[in-house]
């Protein structure tokens, strides 16, 4: 499984960006997947996941702001920023879980990962 991440970039304090995902050897609308990110000296967090129904979830900090999404063609994820915030600053990573909780962000249920893209938002 390979999972490539890009679209990140550095944009200003209510900016928008659009990070996606792209698989290989992995059928994303097939698995739970989700978005996480990492920014220096905190925890690696969770912030968007999609299971196979479609249904979608968030961490608090970023629901009504980010919107994740997969087209099946193009078996790539997506996630969409807007009004992004200076703390929205990360490396954000894509993940596949290996087995599907829905709603959870648990790392250890993700056991394919991208190598990250960054996002920097100045103020």
């Amino acid at each position: 499984v390979q999972l490539v991440e890009s679209g990140g970039g550095s944009v200003q304090s209510g900016g928008s960006l659009r990070l996606s995902c792209a698989a290989s050897e992995l059928t994303l609308s097939s698995n739970c997947m989700a978005w996480f990110r990492q920014a220096p000296g905190k925890e690696r967090e969770g912030v968007a996941q999609i299971v196979p129904d479609g249904r979608s979830y968030y961490a608090r900090s970023v629901k009504g702001r980010f919107t994740i999404s997969q087209n099946s063609e193009k078996n790539t994820l997506y996630l969409r920023m807007k009004s992004l915030k200076p703390d929205d600053t990360a490396q954000y990573y894509c993940a596949a879980a290996g087995s599907c909780l829905v709603s959870s962000f648990h790392r250890v249920l993700y056991n394919s990962w991208g190598q990250g893209t960054q996002v920097t938002v100045s103020s």
